[in-house]
């Protein structure tokens, strides 16, 4: 197996993804990473790691790479051989079996649209991302798609619901709508119409509208949403974590007595910590696409380009493409 892995995407590129690369390259031997890339630049972050480039790491040279400030459609226009593009072709062609980027989300999904392509069946794919609550709870879509359809959510219902039963084992995935309120008639127009096509359909085990102040509780195990609102939601629970264990830190270093409590409330801290932290779970899949394509945090650091590698080598061999696939195809018959 093969994994691409966009070296310049991402704020912390590309030493942090190297360093990734590095650490994953060290527990997955019989896995080959392609690094996408300036070479020189690479080769810099693996003298300043003081490491000698594992033998199951390749890089393919190129000084082209996608900024966070360009537009989406420059993938396919001026820099249609940037890091982005040239490991989309790859894995279209192919000659990789999933590609990792932590660059522009905007770039990837519309580049990943374009050249990979889409199941068939699919109106549009999402990213769909993992939160860290109950025993992981999909919510779909989290960047891609601002706008959308009553339909698509439904969709999306569909699609996360497979995903949930091939790669988490969920027998009877719990589907939630993100919403204002749990009542049937509470929120937009839109959500109202995806309330009722989701309470007709007796394929998927829909609890009805979440109200996002319950997300913690893990009240259902694929939440669907559009995309401007799960962004929105997703970055709102990253920065609430950040600010409870920044207010910790301060109250267990106030003095002698409360650092001595934080001696005994270690371990379990520690635990609590993992529990919020998403670079646990790799990246966001974006759901849909005929070939796998994952998208690291902007922000990563090696940790989540480490994880979302390891992810990407169980999307790539979990068959849920495939699973997909079928689901889509019973719901066309």
């Amino acid at each position: 197996m093969i994994i691409a892995v966009d070296a310049m995407g991402g704020d912390n590129a590309p030493f942090q993804v190297v360093k990734g690369v590095y650490e994953a390259a060290q527990g997955l031997k019989d896995v080959e990473i392609a690094l996408i890339g300036d070479e020189n630049k690479i080769n810099d972050c693996f003298n300043e790691l003081e490491a000698v480039k594992p033998e199951n790491v390749k890089i393919i040279h190129t000084e082209v790479y996608v900024t966070m400030e360009d537009d989406p459609m420059v993938v396919m226009k001026e820099k249609n051989n940037s890091s982005i593009a040239v490991g989309l072709k790859a894995l279209k062609e192919g000659a990789v079996d999933a590609f990792v980027s932590a660059g522009s989300t905007g770039a990837l999904h519309a580049a990943s649209t374009l050249i990979v392509r889409k199941i068939k069946g699919v109106r549009r794919s999402a990213i769909a991302s993992v939160l860290p609550f109950g025993n992981g709870l999909l919510m779909l879509d989290s960047g891609a798609n601002p706008t959308v359809t009553a339909d698509l959510l439904l969709q999306w219902a569909v699609i996360g619901s497979a995903y949930m039963k091939k790669v988490f084992g969920i027998e009877n995935p719990r589907v939630g709508l993100l919403n204002n309120g749990t009542e049937e008639h509470k929120g937009t127009p839109l959500a109202q119409e995806a309330y009722a096509l989701l309470k007709a359909r007796t394929d998927i085990n829909f609890i009805g509208n979440v109200e996002s102040r319950e997300l913690p509780n893990g009240p259902c195990d694929v939440l669907v949403t559009d995309g401007f609102t799960g962004n929105i939601t997703i970055k709102l629970i990253e920065g609430m974590g950040k600010l409870v264990f920044s207010r910790l830190k301060k109250m267990f270093t106030v003095n002698l007595k409360t650092k001595l409590s934080y001696l005994f409330m270690k371990k379990e801290l520690k635990k609590l910590k993992k529990d919020f932290d998403s670079s646990e779970y790799g990246g966001a899949v974006l759901l849909g696409l005929a070939k796998p394509v994952i998208k690291a945090h902007g922000s990563s650091k090696s940790k989540e380009i480490k994880n979302t590698i390891y992810q990407a080598v169980e999307y790539a061999s979990s068959g849920i493409i495939e699973e997909v696939s079928k689901e889509l195809l019973a719901e066309a018959k």
